[in-house]
Order: C-alpha cells, then sequence, then structure tokens
C-alpha cells in the first residue's frame, strides 16, 4: 500500500481454518502500519466527541468515556496490505453505546472518522450501528499501544483496517459521503475485504459489472 510505513520481521503462516477474504494471508503478529508520525496524547488531554448532524454534540474525556458500559469484542480484522489477524480481543464502548447519548438527525446517513494527528476516514453510518464498531481502547489484555492507535481507536472489523481509525478523536456526522485521506488518494470509498475494494478502480469495476448483470 503506497505511502504507508510498516514494521519488519513478520510473516504470513498457513490459515488456522477462519475464512480469509480473497487475496489476504493469515499473520499472528499485528505489523504496525501508519501514514505519518505517531501521536502521543497525555489521557489528561485526550477527549472524543460526536458532531455535525446531532442535534447536540457530545463530548467525553478520559475518565468519562472509562466510565460508559464497557464490552468486549472478539473480531478478525484485515488489512488492506493484505494481512489479517484472527481472534483479536479488545475492549471498548460500542458506537451503539456512544449513539445512545446523542438524537442524530433524520438526514445523518455518513460520517467522517478524525483522528489526532489529522488522520480522517469516511464510512457510512449503517457501517458502525447494530454492534459492526466500536471505539477500543485494550487490547489483547493491555493498554492499546500508540503505535497501534492507542489511547483509543475505532474498530470496524468488516471492513479493511484504514477505516479502523488510529487515535481517534471525533466522528462527525454527514448527510453526503466526504473522501477521507487515503480515499482522496484514490483508495475506495467503502473497502469492503470480501470484495476486494482496496482501490477507487475497484468499486468502479463492481459498479460496471452490477450494470452488466442488470
Amino acid at each position: 500500500m503506497p505511502g504507508f510505513f510498516t514494521n519488519k520481521g513478520f510473516q504470513p503462516k498457513r490459515s488456522s481454518g477462519h475464512k480469509l477474504p480473497p487475496g489476504q494471508y493469515e499473520t499472528t503478529d499485528f505489523p504496525v502500519l501508519t501514514a505519518g508520525p505517531t501521536p502521543r496524547i497525555a489521557l489528561t488531554q485526550w477527549a472524543f466527541e460526536l458532531t455535525g448532524l446531532v442535534e447536540k454534540p457530545m463530548k467525553w474525556s478520559w475518565q468519562e468515556f472509562n466510565s460508559l458500559p464497557q464490552q468486549d469484542f472478539n473480531p478478525d480484522i484485515h488489512c488492506v496490505t493484505k494481512w489479517s489477524k484472527f481472534d483479536t480481543h479488545w475492549r471498548g464502548v460500542s458506537i451503539d453505546t456512544l449513539l445512545e447519548h446523542v438524537q442524530l438527525k433524520p438526514e445523518a446517513k455518513f460520517v467522517m472518522a478524525t483522528s489526532y494527528g489529522g488522520y480522517t476516514t469516511n464510512l457510512p453510518l449503517a457501517d458502525l450501528v447494530g454492534g459492526k464498531a466500536f471505539i477500543g481502547h485494550t487490547f489483547e489484555g493491555q493498554p492499546l499501544a500508540p503505535e497501534h492507535g492507542g489511547p483509543a481507536r475505532l474498530v470496524v472489523p468488516h471492513l479493511y483496517f484504514w477505516k479502523s481509525a488510529k487515535w481517534v478523536q471525533s466522528l462527525r456526522f454527514m448527510s453526503e459521503d466526504e473522501a477521507g485521506f487515503w480515499e482522496r488518494a484514490g483508495y475506495s470509498m467503502y473497502g469492503d475485504p470480501w470484495k476486494e475494494q482496496r482501490y477507487e478502480t475497484d468499486d468502479e469495476d463492481l459498479a460496471a459489472s452490477a450494470n452488466i448483470r442488470l
């Protein structure tokens, strides 16, 4: 994936029996991938907010966020650079739980996730609700390391992992879809691993196939 930096030394292994999306390989490591410097956010300075098309924006400090109902999550995750990691263990707060604290306006259909450091990525609102996504702060029983997006990151396991914004700072609710950082650089607006939607051209190919079938 052009523009990403990765740690060295991780090795693919044979699939353990989980289903791999096409073009992926399984690894037991958790490669560090980033488009720039790793932000270091003091917990006393950390805050997370819901903005945009909400009746009243909501903001939590680190202490307030950790006072919300917490859940354990056990997803498989898939990176656009073709590695997949099975049976990961996280703890955090479901997006459904967060949305209990705001009233979305009817026109809210899309979300822009924004990170400390300025990274952005776009998602349909439907892909964040119904138990599909969470804000994770603990990984494999330990506080999430800054290199992996700590103190907290968005986790959307059913999409390529660039959609799971590291160092997440806010979710902005929108009526129209907008491209985020990698999407503006030519990556898929959606990022479905099972359809290999890695690049914008993959979206176009899928759309063309659908038109042919019609």
